[in-house]
């Protein structure tokens, strides 16, 4: 059926307005100050990367599930990230547009997409099959060309490095050191690290003499996948 070009022409603008408010009521006043970052946020379709039951929530300042089962979503940590999370981890990790990118955790495609508006390449693992195969579309139909999307699991797949940027897009209990070592001199590595309630976007640096780190805002979102937790139990 053929919507009335007026009909069309609402919906984009409500469009338009949720895009809007999600950059100036959420993004922007989260510290966000670096325009390349600001501009992607407008340009780029956040709705068309969402599964079509959520796209309602496409502009919320909230978690989007990557799964019939919300809470399936959350244990298996198939979610999109917050935009302004998104956001601040893009502008925080410093991406130039001569840098590789690794990201781990591809999800829908949009943290990916974000990285490839900054940076010259992204390579980012997914776990989940058929999240590995939304991405890719997502990414392709969004006419992004410089990213590779691999099925693969972050904890054990250390592929292609070194790479001057890392991102995490979901939380781990520490900053895993496999990943660290694939950081080329001046790389820089971003993660959401802590276990509930107390997680912080932690960003560490390679330098001369080894990696430095800083814990930037506090952030909860679901765990990636493997890997590895800290024991419960002490003596």
């Amino acid at each position: 059926m053929n919507l009335p070009l007026n009909t069309l022409a609402d919906t984009s603008d409500r469009l338009e307005q949720a895009r809007y408010n999600m950059i100036e009521q959420q993004v922007r006043p989260w510290n966000l100050f670096d325009e390349r970052v600001l501009d992607l946020m407008q340009t780029l379709r956040r709705e068309d990367f969402v599964p079509a039951q959520y796209r309602d929530m496409a502009f919320s300042d909230m978690e989007i599930p990557l799964h019939d089962d919300p809470i399936e979503a959350l244990r298996l940590g198939q979610i999109m990230l917050a935009p302004r999370v998104e956001a601040r981890m893009a502008q925080d990790l410093k991406v130039r547009n001569t840098d590789r990118v690794l990201e781990i955790g591809a999800g829908s495609g949009f943290m990916a997409a974000l990285l490839a508006g900054l940076a010259a390449e992204v390579t980012t693992l997914e776990i989940e099959p058929r999240l590995a195969d939304m991405a890719h579309a997502n990414l392709s139909r969004a006419g992004v060309r410089n990213f590779q999307v691999l099925e693969a699991d972050g904890t054990r797949e250390m592929v292609g490095g070194p790479f001057d940027v890392i991102v995490l897009s979901g939380s781990v209990a520490q900053v895993p050191q496999g990943l660290l070592n694939l950081l080329a001199p001046g790389g820089r590595l971003g993660a959401i690290v802590g276990s509930t309630p107390m997680m912080r976007a932690t960003f560490v640096t390679r330098t001369q003499g080894g990696f430095s780190s800083a814990e930037l805002w506090d952030v909860v979102t679901a765990r990636l996948r493997n890997f590895p937790e800290p024991s419960r139990f002490s003596f």
